[in-house]
């Protein structure tokens, strides 16, 4: 199998796993610095969303699991990501431009 091929085969097969985690963890951080921030509420009152996205909910045990394994989720869709944008751009790059037509 090309490398081409087995990069996007494992980003496609990775990115629905990853999906649910990453947008825990973006929507509860940004809704956690935005209720300090601009609601004026206090840690306490929103300590909930701190807790969902740590992963604490999954307990002591589990927690660095989670966040590690969110971690490496981001890193690996960001690399593979990359990669294939890369090869797109490349590929678009050495194809010729198509002929302009002369007709008036």
């Amino acid at each position: 199998m090309k490398f081409r091929s087995l990069i996007r085969k494992l980003h496609g097969t990775l990115a629905p796993i990853v999906l649910l985690p990453l947008l825990m963890t973006v929507i509860t951080g940004v809704a956690y610095r935005l209720s300090k921030d601009w609601l004026g509420l206090t840690r306490d009152q929103v300590h909930f969303l701190m807790t969902l996205h740590e992963g604490e909910y999954l307990g002591s045990t589990l927690e660095p699991f989670y966040v590690l394994l969110n971690g490496l989720g981001l890193l690996w869709m960001l690399v593979t990501g990359s990669i294939m944008a890369v090869q797109n751009f490349r590929r678009a790059w050495q194809r010729p431009a198509p002929p302009k037509s002369t007709s008036s």
